[in-house]
């Protein structure tokens, strides 16, 4: 018997050419039970699409997999009021920093016009001692410095023990 047609459908068949026509009639001759010895080894691939073809799934098989998956019910976020004007306090802060650093700005400019810039400088030469004599001015300091320490002991402040430890905390 000749297969001529047979095998030019098998060529054509692994290039991707064949129409759904020629793969189902590949497909019947693979179910004959006599075949050639150099064709035989494809009975198995067009068997195997037969038989998956009548496969089908379980009736359970929806039920399974939903039980295997665990959909859980997600609630709706509820917005309060607050939420939802969020970006308006966001704008707000930004308008009251804006107005804030241009009414500084603002300050500064009229008072370099004005000339009264002398106000934020220090005049040095002015300055007078309110002691003559060192000493009373010493004890002044000191028991100043005392009134301080004794104010910050009784508020639980812990002393520094020099200068020195203070930069290194």
């Amino acid at each position: 018997m000749d297969y001529k047609y047979i095998e030019q459908l098998m060529d054509r068949y692994w290039e991707g050419q064949t129409s759904q026509e020629e793969e189902r009639l590949l497909q019947v001759f693979f179910q004959q039970k006599q075949l050639p010895a150099h064709l035989a080894k494809y009975k198995d691939l067009f068997l195997y699409t037969d038989a998956q073809r009548e496969t089908s799934l379980g009736a359970d098989f929806d039920e399974k997999v939903l039980s295997a998956i665990q959909i859980s019910c997600v609630e709706a976020k509820r917005n309060t009021w607050t939420f939802r004007l969020r970006p308006f306090y966001r704008a707000a802060a930004m308008v009251a920093v804006v107005f804030t650093l241009g009414m500084a700005v603002q300050h500064s400019w009229e008072t370099q016009d004005s000339g009264n810039a002398s106000d934020a400088t220090y005049n040095y030469a002015s300055y007078k001692d309110t002691y003559s004599d060192p000493q009373m001015a010493y004890e002044q300091v000191a028991s100043t410095l005392k009134e301080v320490s004794d104010t910050f002991r009784n508020a639980g402040v812990q002393p520094m023990d020099s200068i020195g430890d203070s930069a290194s905390r």
